[in-house]
């Protein structure tokens, strides 16, 4: 019958979310069992269970920012122990076999990664269901050690918007002697801020709202540039060697590429609604660079977490218990959270 589960689901598409129960798969060989403990609210929950990023397969269970203790292990899972702290990210599988996944890089599986929630596990009959739960199955290999001495609500949402900015600084060498752009500091734009300080990159942070100067700094940013002035970007042109987009509204980039240096990047991380309109007479004076970042593979998802444990770094957070939801979705839209829900898991 598998493992009786409480959740919160999404019953029909723009629905709000309500009580669920439901059986998780039993265990595989390879899998491992953990009670959830916290659960983060990513804007990319809220987007799909508004139907804006295509179907939605209901009931749907979201959540894919997940941490727990392990309470059961399969028969040939050798990866953790009962008791230990695991985290759960955007995908729970991949092929495994392709190029990609060979490298590490299961989030850019040739065959498709499968999500954590929404759509079915690589059976195609066992409906993936997400963290909005207080019990999870997953194959060990796609899970996660958590460090002992972080706290664990702040935990969860590095399991996608630490991730999601943890990759590109890497992948473009953030780090001493490089200057780098923040634009946003909302739930992921505040991972990147502390990232980017901790790598030894010197930091900025781009808003539209003067309230953030003060946190912005705060978290280890050395410079806020308040875009609500277009003459401010005059004296930026030619400085910066990284730019992270972490805003998901459709804006102007050219001021931003602009900024860049010569061989500079501009990352895009949030998805806007529409295509950006570009004029290619920017990249080309400096040879600048536009470029798309997904999350991260398995091993870059530990490799995160032990560096936040060495740095002490978590995301900051507002705990909720699951029936506040509904209304953490509307504040979530508002912008009105720092900087991110987590949901308590013991409430379900």
């Amino acid at each position: 019958m598998g493992i009786a589960t409480r959740a919160y689901a999404a019953m029909e598409a723009k629905g709000s979310l309500q009580p669920f129960t439901f059986n998780r798969r039993d265990l595989r060989d390879h899998d491992v069992e953990l009670k959830i403990t916290y659960a983060g609210i990513c804007h990319s929950d809220i987007h799909t269970v508004a139907g804006e990023w295509g179907s939605v397969l209901t009931p749907l269970v979201p959540g894919h920012e997940i941490v727990g203790v392990v309470t059961q292990v399969g028969k040939s899972a050798k990866k953790f122990a009962v008791g230990d702290l695991i985290g759960v990210g955007v995908f729970v599988d991949s092929c495994g076999s392709c190029e990609n996944c060979a490298q590490g890089l299961q989030n850019y599986c040739l065959e498709g990664m499968t999500g954590t929630y929404n759509g079915y596990e690589r059976d195609g009959v066992t409906p993936a269901q997400g963290g909005y739960s207080n019990a999870f199955v997953i194959d060990e290999n796609y899970a996660v050690k958590v460090p002992a001495n972080l706290s664990l609500p702040g935990v969860a949402p590095l399991m996608c918007a630490g991730i999601t900015l943890y990759s590109p600084l890497r992948h473009w060498k953030a780090g001493p002697g490089k200057k780098v752009g923040v634009i946003g500091l909302g739930g992921l734009g505040h991972m990147g801020v502390k990232f980017a300080a901790a790598l030894g990159a010197e930091v900025t942070v781009f808003s539209h709202s003067a309230s953030k100067k003060a946190d912005a700094l705060a978290m280890g940013a050395d410079h806020f540039v308040l875009t609500s002035d277009p003459s401010v970007f005059d004296s930026l042109k030619s400085s910066f060697d990284l730019i992270l987009n972490t805003v998901s509204a459709d804006m102007d980039l050219h001021p931003y590429l602009r900024s860049l240096k010569l061989d500079g990047t501009l990352v895009l991380i949030g998805l806007p609604g529409k295509p950006y309109a570009l004029e290619g007479n920017v990249l080309l004076p400096a040879r600048r660079s536009i470029a798309g970042s997904m999350i991260g593979g398995m091993p870059e998802l530990q490799e995160m977490l032990d560096f936040c444990g060495t740095h002490n770094i978590t995301s900051d957070v507002e705990v909720i218990p699951a029936s506040y939801i509904n209304e953490a979705y509307t504040r979530t839209v508002a912008s009105d959270v720092k900087y991110r829900f987590v949901i308590d898991a013991s409430t379900f």
